[in-house]
């Protein structure tokens, strides 16, 4: 659960760009396509654009300018809690139930320096947690069945259906007028633009829980949740410049959601309050951003450190159920890296996948066409023997 960004010729309107990924993009528009892997070819190194830039090496991401007790410190208070206790630099620790280690811990919020873009994204999702603490206090049942069918709209519909499955990874193709549409209802997530979403996704995939993911458990389980969110020019110096959304650059419509995007949450906002008065504000935005924040970032975190692999993807993904059953399906993580263009992700009968169910119906509508999932041959090939090793 994945951005680069260009400057906005509204500064006030884009400068808290994303919750999902937020990162300045030095007046550079974004032109292609980062490989994506298929086992059998279908859409192997689908390169929507070939060129690639040369990735300056001039800013190091693991270079901390902090005195080391300071940092020592930091790290210690932002890992007690997943069992990472303060033994020296130099040994790895291992999170809370689990084997992953954390092996170059970061930490964002001491020993460097927040641009504006960094601090209004931390803002942003402190006033959405801050919203919630009225929530006891402002309940009534229209304002949490309003959360509720806004849950299913922004999170099923708009990010792991259109932001996920159909923009960044194009598991199938949509009409335009309704390709849009879902894209909208992303944005309503908060999560920032479609196109910042789905190069910081794309980025995951390339360099999966390499020194050069966007948020990998191997720099300390709360990095990989959200604080990975507020250093905002980690991935330019992990990845380079951004080349890998070329295909969303190009369409006008995406543009303008970019250039627009804090309008679009905002003004559902307004109408929420002007409709249901502060409960409904309460509970249709801050309940349920906040709510679909964290299972967005447990795809990110919780599935890289606790669940089970069925697949030799040669990373840290894990089918997680009960993330599965928060967020729609996004939790069996294991199959979707080893599938990464399936646009099913509960690939046993068990594993409910409510988005791939909304995909099914659409493509029994007609509406969803080149819908891809993976043959039998291919899951053969990645599948492990009962022992862990690679089957042959």
């Amino acid at each position: 659960m994945a951005l680069i960004t260009s400057q906005s010729k509204n500064p006030l309107l884009h400068r808290f760009t994303t919750v999902h990924r937020a990162i300045p993009r030095l007046d550079r528009c974004v032109i292609g396509l980062g490989s994506f892997s298929n086992n059998d070819g279908v859409i192997k190194n689908c390169n929507f654009n070939s060129k690639t830039r040369k990735i300056s090496l001039k800013n190091n991401p693991f270079t901390y300018n902090m005195p080391m007790i300071t940092k020592a410190k930091a790290n210690a208070n932002a890992n007690a809690a997943f069992g990472e206790t303060e033994e020296g630099a130099l040994k790895h620790r291992k999170i809370l139930l689990s084997d992953v280690e954390v092996k170059r811990e970061r930490s964002v919020f001491f020993g460097r320096k927040w641009n504006s873009l960094d601090v209004g994204t931390a803002g942003m999702v402190l006033a959405m947690h801050a919203l919630c603490l009225f929530a006891p206090f402002q309940f009534n049942w229209q304002a949490f069945w309003v959360a509720v069918a806004l849950y299913f709209v922004t999170g099923l519909f708009g990010i792991t259906l259109s932001f996920h499955r159909n923009l960044s990874h194009r598991s199938f193709k949509l009409p335009k007028w309704l390709e849009y549409f879902f894209a909208y209802c992303g944005v309503l997530a908060l999560q920032g633009n479609p196109i910042d979403w789905v190069s910081t996704h794309r980025y995951h995939h390339q360099f999966c829980d390499s020194e050069r993911d966007p948020h990998s458990p191997t720099e300390g389980f709360w990095f990989s949740h959200m604080s990975w969110l507020f250093d905002s020019n980690s991935v330019i110096e992990r990845c380079g410049e951004p080349n890998n959304v070329g295909d969303l650059e190009k369409q006008p419509f995406y543009r303008f959601l970019r250039s627009t995007y804090l309008v679009h949450p905002f003004a559902l906002g307004a109408l929420l309050y002007a409709i249901g008065g502060f409960p409904f504000l309460v509970w249709g935005m801050g309940v349920r951003i906040v709510w679909v924040y964290h299972i967005t970032w447990l795809v990110n975190s919780a599935c890289h450190v606790w669940g089970k692999q069925a697949w030799n993807t040669r990373d840290l993904s894990r089918n997680n159920w009960w993330v599965a059953l928060l967020a729609f399906g996004e939790g069996w993580h294991n199959n979707h890296h080893a599938f990464e263009y399936s646009a099913r992700h509960g690939l046993e009968w068990w594993q409910l996948d409510m988005t791939w169910l909304v995909v099914r119906f659409l493509q029994a509508t007609g509406l969803a066409t080149d819908v891809k999932v993976p043959s039998e041959s291919q899951k053969q090939r990645m599948a492990l023997n009962n022992d862990g090793r690679i089957a042959t």
